[in-house]
């Protein structure tokens, strides 16, 4: 497991837009998939949603719910479930480490971005975070608004 994530030559498929703003994120780490032959076909063909999707632990192991990958028309037959739970694969020493992490009251596995590295694999980006409330992003909002503003200003 890398600890860089999305490289210069890789091709993003999906983003999850709302975890930096649902989030107090820390450090990014880079993590792969086991997937059926028919989801990286569609996963080319752009047909992948993180909006819901969530890293939990299942049985010691680390698995992503709640993606959905849809199911690819020419591979029907031997198609896949669009919303299956998929096992994510990262060092054991890494994987233990999470494990603690999520142990800890209020934290998450947060899955950033799913992309295509330089070598063509499926790589998932997440992140440990703490879920923020909602006086905690109004607090956000402003402070992001009020350096908008301050660089106009200065940019006079």
């Amino acid at each position: 497991m890398a600890r860089r994530s999305e490289d210069a030559g890789a091709k993003v498929i999906a983003r999850n837009r709302r975890a930096s703003y649902d989030y107090d994120l820390g450090e990014s780490l880079e993590a792969g998939l086991v997937l059926r032959g028919s989801e990286v076909k569609a996963l080319r063909a752009g047909h992948a949603s993180l909006s819901s999707s969530w890293i939990g632990e299942s049985g010691g192991e680390l698995f992503l719910f709640s993606t959905r990958i849809g199911e690819y028309a020419p591979a029907s037959q031997f198609g896949h479930e669009p919303m299956r739970p998929r096992k994510l694969l990262v060092h054991s020493r890494e994987r233990r480490k999470l494990l603690r992490e999520i142990g800890r009251r209020g934290m998450t596995l947060v899955p950033l971005s799913l992309y295509f590295n330089r070598r063509g694999l499926v790589k998932i980006s997440l992140a440990p975070g703490r879920g923020r409330r909602t006086r905690d992003r109004r607090e956000n909002i402003k402070e992001r608004d009020w350096k908008r503003r301050r660089q106009r200003l200065l940019s006079r």
